[in-house]
């Protein structure tokens, strides 16, 4: 047993715990593919998604050095036809690659020499762990030999942040060329990988870097956040599995699946990120724990300097809006960013959007991941544009909350003039667009919910103040055509502060007209 090369299972034995949820499936659609023209496979998934638990549950499944029956006997996996075949039947490659770049950068060596260091260090382990190589030779024929001295056994390749020396080598493409020429010596050479790779799971963040328009390794099959296929279900916690949990732990599902519900793929429904849920059963608070990673901070620099409109459309997401996207141009690294849905196509693979492939479109997940893009838009370096529509925004509400309609009409006016002007301006959804942009500065204080049934009806907008917030709640009527006292009156007769009569009184009826006539809007304002 050696570090790299047949490590074990006791990785996978700490994880291995009474909270451990069975997601030994993966097991059996990747022994489906093993020894076959399919046999190479690239999941990619946003940090805290599990990557590093899959890795190590396989590692634990295939390698031959130890014997797993007791890790793997009461799972889902043992109910499969192919569970003996491949149990604890190959030699296993476990790479993490971050510990190479880590120690690297901390000695202060280039990341260019990473290849060199991961080869030694194999043909190293090879030979701690008994097997007939000469470290003179080259990795691919000491692993030729290996593989003769097994019976002939190809070697399971299980590499995990595969795409650690793009990420941290993104400015440095000849450290990305040699670590990519690394990898095709492994995965697409003629003479090698039939005979010594038997099957290979990579997986990262990123999916593979493209070479022009195509992968550079492009003999792997891609499961992405952008339509993962059959591997949907372990991309996260499925909503039955969250449901499950909630239960045990006695915890209301509705409470975390406003928080962290929001990924969505047709293949499973509802996924959700792993570690948050399991952090807030733990707590048994639901709040934010996603950690923003420094993956994250050239997008500042990109919202400040608009590059190709970005601005807007990470404005319009934070309103809640669906955005049409073209993922194809993605390059797969953190620097090839040609237009804007590069950008964007960035932050799906980051988690920070969630992509639908069936329209098409993007849209922030959830509560958890709205409140990180907060936090980044409260920047001061996203410049004086930025600045002037916060400011709008926050004279808005004060003059909301202090009944100057005809102020509020002319701020709703400026920020459409100015700041942001819909494609189609010519109905009530384009008119609610505007309402939630001019109420950006909001969204600390504030959960904003569109459509809320209350009383007789539905309310175009209701805005319910935080716990902390000293702000009133807001019903919000909107009218095309009409008036603007034609919408309070509708909020009256319909009763839509039904569902806020918890608030004791503090609730503003907002009434907002727009006449295409005039080009004017217009805006009157109730104690509720």
């Amino acid at each position: 047993m050696g570090t790299y090369i047949n490590p074990g299972n006791q990785a996978f034995k700490r994880i291995n715990t009474p909270n451990y949820i069975d997601k030994t499936g993966l097991i059996e659609l990747f022994n489906e593919r093993i020894g076959g023209d399919e046999s190479l496979v690239c999941v990619s998934r946003p940090r805290r998604f599990g990557k590093s638990y899959a890795a190590k549950m396989l590692t634990a499944y295939y390698d031959r050095s130890c014997d797993s029956h007791s890790l793997f006997d009461d799972k889902n996996i043992a109910c499969s036809e192919s569970y003996t075949e491949h149990l604890n039947k190959y030699n296993v490659i476990y790479l993490d690659i971050t510990t190479f770049t880590s120690d690297l950068q901390t000695e202060g060596h280039s990341l260019r020499d990473i290849p060199k260091v991961i080869q030694d260090t194999l043909k190293n382990d090879l030979k701690e762990s008994g097997f007939p190589v000469n470290t003179k030779d080259s990795l691919n024929k000491c692993l030729l030999r290996c593989v003769e001295a097994s019976d002939g056994k190809p070697f399971i390749f299980i590499i995990d942040e595969w795409d650690a020396v793009i990420r941290e080598a993104k400015d440095d493409t000849i450290a990305q060329k040699r670590y990519l020429n690394l990898l095709r010596s492994w995965f697409k050479n003629g003479s090698f990988t039939p005979k010594a790779v038997a099957a290979a799971y990579i997986t990262g963040i990123l999916p593979i870097k493209k070479d022009g328009s195509q992968s550079a390794i492009s003999e792997f099959d891609e499961f992405s956040m952008l339509d993962p296929l059959e591997y949907a279900g372990y991309v996260g916690f499925t909503e039955e599995e969250v449901k499950s949990r909630c239960k045990k732990k006695a915890m209301n599902f509705k409470d975390i699946k406003s928080w962290y519900d929001g990924y969505y793929f047709t293949e499973t429904g509802s996924v959700y990120n792993p570690y948050s849920v399991i952090k807030a059963l733990k707590t048994g608070k639901c709040q934010s724990y996603w950690r923003a990673t420094s993956v994250a901070n050239p997008l500042i620099d990109y919202i400040r300097l608009d590059f190709d409109g970005l601005r807007e459309k990470i404005l319009r997401l934070m309103t809640g809006e669906h955005i049409t996207v073209n993922v194809n141009g993605f390059q797969n690294d953190f620097e090839s960013f040609e237009d804007s849905d590069d950008v964007l196509t960035l932050l799906i693979h980051l988690g920070y959007l969630t992509y639908s492939a069936d329209y098409h479109t993007v849209q922030i997940p959830n509560e958890e991941i709205r409140g990180e893009f907060r936090q980044l838009l409260k920047q001061k370096k996203l410049g004086a544009g930025w600045i002037k529509l916060i400011k709008r925004s926050e004279t808005l509400i004060k003059d909301v909350c202090a009944g100057n309609e005809e102020a509020v009409a002319a701020t709703l006016e400026e920020i459409r003039e100015e700041q942001y002007a819909p494609q189609f301006y010519n109905n009530e959804q384009s008119l609610r667009a505007i309402i939630k942009y001019a109420f950006i500065s909001t969204y600390d204080q504030y959960c904003s919910i569109e459509e809320m049934p209350s009383g007789k009806g539905i309310a175009d907008v209701a805005f319910i103040p935080a716990p902390y917030s000293p702000l009133p709640a807001m019903v919000v009527e909107l009218k095309w055509n009409k008036t603007s006292g034609g919408a309070i009156e509708q909020i009256k007769k319909k009763k839509y502060t039904a569902a806020l009569k918890s608030m004791k009184g503090n609730i503003l009826l907002v009434g907002i007209n727009y006449d295409e006539k005039t080009g004017k809007h217009t805006c009157m304002i109730e104690q509720g």
